[in-house]
């Protein structure tokens, strides 16, 4: 913390030291949250913030952007050579504004989507009735089956033929197994729609290779780029050529105004560190980490949706346990250990409740964490959930949490 701050504005100064401390001293289990390298930091907060620079590399509307404009074109290289990408937009400052962004580029209002049900493991902005994209289109929603809790591909091809969508979304943000993109293409081939990836969560795995590319597959791929991609908070998307045009001038000046160069530059920072040998060990890691996870979790008693996990997170149905997510939440919470609350599919309870949780991996593996510590992660947490009353206890797995922290610091 410099000085500066403490001298201009104290109670800032205070948040920030609250937070460092509490991300120092907690295990981070949050599926969508990681840590970012101390490069990506340097670049977020940098001079770049002070530069408008609406428009595009080389067509810009303001004057002085040389500099920003190879920040910006660093970006577009870097991520197109991660993905094997044709083209790149990387002023997205959300995964839900490059969504937005590729339905403004091939969608009217009232056009139908199918996308994934938010409560099986879909995302707001793939049709929920209280987002945009519910609100604009037609929606229909496939989900998971309700013995393998897997993708229903009969009941994804069956709405397709009835409904006829213009877009298929597939895409989740709490669905622990490999996505079948091959299967949608083919979907979406007989019903004369065009195919759109949502990769937010598994972007970092498919860049090493741990998941399959949807992006030779897909007309549209859309991601953040933080989540196991390990960057800066914020959104990308890649296009087929034949697209660029329209989707970048749904971005600009459609839907956004001025870029955030600073984050841009941050997002070059972090598609670097993509590239390197080290990030696809981290990946590996991120999966054998959530293995290991979910197998300590299944030899508590926890049942699992879907059984167990191919990537990066583990869906955990508490019912067994007599436990709500929420509560579950706050228990861990007080512990040291940060995990979401989470509807599974066909959850009784409401998305405020929820009967699970969602843990992820990427953050305490960023920290150096293997198989060893995901397992005593597992154990801690089924002992606190299962102590519920009992304070003393608690406050004994809460050292051990701290201990573990200590192990494997963070930003050392």
């Amino acid at each position: 913390m410099t000085t500066i701050l403490m001298k201009t504005d104290p109670e800032i100064a205070q948040v920030i030291l609250q937070e460092t401390e509490r991300q120092k001293n907690q295990l981070n289990l949050i599926t969508s949250e990681n840590f970012v390298s101390k490069a990506v930091l340097e670049a977020q907060g940098s001079v770049l913030t002070n530069k408008y620079a609406e428009g595009y590399p080389k067509k810009r509307y303001y004057g002085g952007c040389e500099f920003v404009d190879n920040a910006e074109i660093l970006a577009i290289k870097r991520c197109k050579q991660i993905f094997n990408a044709e083209h790149v937009n990387v002023q997205p400052h959300s995964g839900t504004q490059a969504n937005m962004a590729v339905y403004f580029s091939v969608l009217q209002p009232g056009d139908t989507i199918l996308g994934m049900d938010l409560s099986h493991g879909g995302h707001l902005s793939h049709g929920s009735p209280v987002n945009f994209s519910g609100r604009l289109y037609k929606v229909i929603s496939y989900g998971v089956d309700r013995e393998t809790e897997t993708i229903d591909f009969n009941e994804v091809e069956s709405l397709s033929k009835k409904h006829k969508p213009k877009l298929i979304v597939v895409g989740a943000s709490s669905y622990p197994r490999i996505l079948d993109f091959e299967k949608f293409r083919t979907i979406a081939d007989h019903a004369g729609a065009i195919l759109m990836a949502d990769i937010a969560h598994i972007a970092g795995l498919i860049a090493a290779g741990c998941h399959p590319s949807p992006v030779e597959i897909c007309e549209f791929v859309t991601s953040t780029t933080h989540k196991t991609l390990r960057g800066p908070r914020g959104g990308f998307v890649m296009c087929k050529k034949e697209f660029a045009k329209t989707l970048d001038g749904c971005v600009f000046p459609c839907m956004q105004g001025g870029p955030l160069m600073h984050i841009i530059a941050a997002k070059a920072v972090a598609f670097k560190e993509v590239l390197s040998n080290e990030f696809n060990d981290y990946q590996r890691q991120i999966v054998k980490n959530a293995g290991a996870m979910a197998d300590e979790l299944i030899s508590h008693g926890f049942r699992l949706v879907s059984g167990g996990t191919d990537n990066h997170m583990v869906l955990v149905d508490l019912a067994n346990k007599g436990i709500t997510g929420k509560d579950a939440q706050e228990i861990l919470d007080r512990i040291g250990i940060a995990v979401n609350k989470n509807t599974i599919p066909f959850d009784t309870k409401s998305p405020q409740i929820t009967s699970g949780i969602r843990i992820g991996t990427p953050a305490v593996t960023t920290r150096g964490m293997k198989e060893d510590e995901m397992k005593i992660i597992g154990r801690l947490i089924s002992e606190a959930l299962s102590h519920t009353n009992t304070e003393k206890r608690l406050r004994e797995i809460g050292e051990e949490v701290n201990v573990l922290c200590k192990k494997f610091p963070l930003y050392s």
